[in-house]
């Protein structure tokens, strides 16, 4: 048999192989390799049900970050939320994590973003669309997935009120969402240094 002919068959392998796995993943309907309005690889598509109504008791439906895994009830007051044009949701513990949702689905328009207003009074906050958040870049206030404090304000008063008392900058989202990309390198490399300790201090037990 040639070398070319063997190639070929290793190749139609593992097409089949691929179609298999994701023939599984999704239930045993078919999917295809991206979406089918865009060319988002499939792997990368938001993997909740569509949902026209994503901000009603987000937190219960989208518990945890699919780019992190962390809580976003934990993180109520960072969380962030992509509704794109499909009605697929994509519910991120932070603008870190959203930035990333938004670069991965580069070819899926998104109809609404929503972000935490931190300035709520009492129990979980709120989520309103980023157009209407003035974000507070930089401040003493914690941050979520990043060393520079990214958090937002339904109230441009409130994010000056927050600012006199814990320094900062004020941004719209698409500033905002710019720092995120400036920061993601440092980010990333202080989030995986810090899993690196946490798992360095686990029980054995807890390391397989």
């Amino acid at each position: 048999m040639q070398r070319r002919d063997i190639l070929r068959l290793a190749l139609a392998g593992a097409g089949v192989f691929a179609a298999t796995a994701a023939h599984a993943q999704h239930g045993g309907h078919a999917q295809p390799a991206s979406g089918s309005t865009d060319g988002t690889p499939m792997q990368f598509i938001p993997k909740k049900p569509a949902d026209p109504t994503p901000t009603q008791n987000d937190i219960a439906k989208y518990p945890a970050c699919p780019y992190c895994g962390m809580s976003r009830g934990q993180f109520h007051h960072a969380r962030m939320l992509v509704h794109y044009s499909d009605d697929l949701p994509d519910g991120t513990c932070s603008l870190h994590c959203a930035a990333i949702s938004l670069s991965l689905n580069v070819d899926r328009g998104p109809k609404a973003i929503y972000v935490a207003d931190f300035a709520t009074q009492g129990g979980q906050k709120t989520l309103i669309e980023v157009a209407q958040a003035t974000f507070l870049v930089g401040s003493s206030l914690p941050g979520v997935m990043t060393k520079r404090s990214k958090v937002a304000f339904g109230s441009e008063a409130a994010a000056k009120a927050a600012q006199a008392a814990h320094g900062g900058e004020l941004m719209n989202f698409d500033q905002a969402l710019l720092a995120a990309h400036v920061d993601m390198a440092q980010d990333v490399a202080m989030i995986r240094k810090m899993r690196e300790e946490r798992r360095k201090n686990m029980p054995m037990e807890h390391k397989k």
